[in-house]
């Protein structure tokens, strides 16, 4: 009879193999440098120079490409004469809020003559993410791509692409845009709409002074490109379609979804979306164009339209494609809510997903806008000379002055903010009515925030209201993806609507359009220490005060609690 006896691998043998298969992955993963200076640079537009501020001098800012378990360390130093900082827009930063970047929340300003080095490393995500500035309206031209390639070795859930296009969706004011936004602080009015919007910095044919600078894709018959769509916009939700060409949608904020074919993209400020496209159409030139999504009734917006071509090298011409006049893409209407849902809801994950459960924290909050009564002796500029306002749970969130509320958490400073956010609306009411009673028009200033237990898992509705306006609400929470469980119109109801539940492959995002007079359901664990912001994209509304924050607490040990401050970070 054979005996067996168990091997014992000696303890020195295991320390060598983990530290062979630690050295092994640190190879792989690499550390990204990169120097930002923030600067004033003359630029034209629509046949007018003026300053605008910078990453570089260059507009959009420098894309940034790294691989899935790779570090980025970006010095920034700010020789503009404003306040400034940085956010990377979706990046989880595990354990690293002091590099996420909204000011006055995660860290003070860095101050003009000022610098500060963010450090983060990306885990477990791939895809198109984007920077940008997020201080006052600086972001309106500081922002740039963030691509994460998989990792060595791994390749995409997809045919692998000819070309990979960043295409930047941005908006334009003939306007410095922190003058526009502190003259609408000052009155309480609404703020200037935008001149243009832009794909790559350029607003295209269909504007004045523009058309020898529009973008240009050179492309060639029978590629296959991805490119990587981003609304950079400050204000305003964009449709995008290329003429004559389908898109196939293989993931949206950096996660990958089941792919699926559409004609027209719409985005919020914030979103992400990677599209395939074949080059499959006579070789000749087709427009991509985005025009604005405009929810709101009555409200102005920019309806103006952007413009690119895409280029085919059709040997047409003595120089390839000019002279061709390019086809032009059916876009929906300005209001075409129905498009804008059927796109939200056809997004679905690659996979079957492990939903988080059960829910400890069942949360309810409403999003929309309000009215402040002008303050006693002054003239405001906002409807019936009132001051707009904004709101999570009727808390018009008000940003600290002296510290931000990370730092005061970490280092225990009392009186910067209060943790009794509720997590119901205070008061309950008809949300999307017709005429919402004017004893519920006015909001609480206050800075609050809602503390989580670490690994809790958090479902959140989110409710849009019809106060002043209804509108779709682009809802972004830093340092979280989120899956989007549902979404529908009207007033949430959980005794019918919970039935409607994807359980099985819901989107992930970090990003949520809360339909206009509808409502969103959202869930994701809170297994990331620190405070994060979670707002409307729209930055009008941010500035008015649509916004909250999330306190989530230390877990056990030191991989489930906050890394301590960097040395650097900028004082207030």
């Amino acid at each position: 009879m054979e005996s067996h006896s168990n091997t014992v691998i000696p303890s020195w043998l295991l320390c060598f193999l983990l530290s062979f298969f630690l050295l092994f992955s640190l190879i792989k993963a690499e550390v990204h440098y990169h120097d930002f200076v923030i600067q004033a640079t003359p630029v034209k537009r629509l046949c007018i120079t003026h300053n605008i501020i910078t990453v570089n001098g260059q507009y959009p800012g420098p894309t940034l490409e790294v691989k899935n378990g790779d570090t980025l360390v970006i010095n920034v130093v700010n020789r503009a004469r404003y306040n400034v900082t940085l956010h990377w827009h979706g990046i989880r930063q595990m354990r690293t809020g002091w590099a996420d970047g909204p000011e006055m929340v995660t860290q003070c300003p860095i101050r003009p003559g000022g610098s500060y080095t963010y450090r983060f490393t990306i885990e477990g995500q791939e895809g198109t993410l984007w920077w940008h500035a997020h201080s006052s309206w600086l972001r309106a031209t500081v922002y740039g791509a963030l691509i994460i390639h998989p990792k060595e070795n791994n390749s995409y859930p997809f045919t692998n692409p000819t070309r990979e296009i960043p295409i930047l969706l941005g908006e334009w004011w003939n306007a410095n845009p922190i003058d526009v936004v502190r003259e609408a602080t000052r009155t309480g009015a609404a703020p200037n709409i935008s001149d243009a919007f832009t794909i790559n910095g350029q607003p295209g044919d269909l504007y004045n002074c523009s058309s020898k600078d529009t973008t240009v894709i050179p492309v060639a018959a029978g590629d296959t490109n991805l490119l990587r769509v981003i609304n950079a916009a400050l204000n305003s939700e964009l449709f995008f379609a290329i003429a004559g060409h389908k898109m196939t949608v293989v993931g949206a904020d950096a996660s990958y979804t089941k792919p699926f074919t559409t004609s027209v993209l719409m985005l919020g400020p914030g979103q992400t979306t990677d599209v395939l496209v074949s080059m499959d159409q006579p070789p000749s030139r087709y427009y991509m164009a985005a025009r604005a999504y405009a929810s709101a009734q009555g409200v102005p917006f920019d309806n103006t339209t952007t413009t690119a071509i895409l280029d085919y090298d059709c040997g047409c011409s003595t120089k390839p494609g000019q002279g061709i006049q390019p086809s032009f893409p059916a876009l929906p209407a300005y209001n075409d809510t129905s498009t804008a849902t059927a796109f939200a809801t056809g997004l679905r994950s690659l996979d079957k997903v492990s939903i988080p459960s059960p829910v400890d924290e069942n949360l309810f909050f409403t999003v929309g806008l309000g009215l402040f009564n002008c303050p006693p002796g002054k003239t405001c500029g906002g409807p019936n000379g009132t001051r707009f306002g904004a709101s999570v749970n009727n808390i018009s969130f008000v940003l600290p002055t002296s510290f931000s509320i990370l730092q005061a958490h970490h280092h225990g400073v009392s009186g910067v903010f209060t943790t009794d956010f509720p997590a119901d609306p205070p008061v309950q009411f008809d949300y999307t009515a017709a005429n919402v009673s004017r004893a519920l028009w006015q909001p609480v200033p206050a800075t609050k925030v809602y503390k989580l237990k670490y690994g809790s898992v958090v479902q959140l509705v989110l409710q849009g209201t019809s106060i002043f306006a209804a509108e779709n609400h682009p809802i972004h929470i830093h340092g979280y993806d989120f899956y989007i469980l549902a979404e529908g119109f009207g007033n949430f109801d959980a005794a019918k609507d919970t039935a409607k539940f994807n359980l099985v492959d819901p989107p992930m995002r970090n990003t949520a359009g809360v339909p206009v007079n509808g409502w969103a359901v959202i869930r994701f664990v809170a297994d990331n220490p620190g405070v994060w912001l979670m707002h409307c994209h729209l930055d009008v509304h941010i500035t008015w005060g649509l916004a909250m924050a999330f306190l989530v607490e230390d877990g056990v040990g030191e991989l489930q609690s906050l890394e301590p401050p960097p040395a650097d970070l900028p004082l207030c």
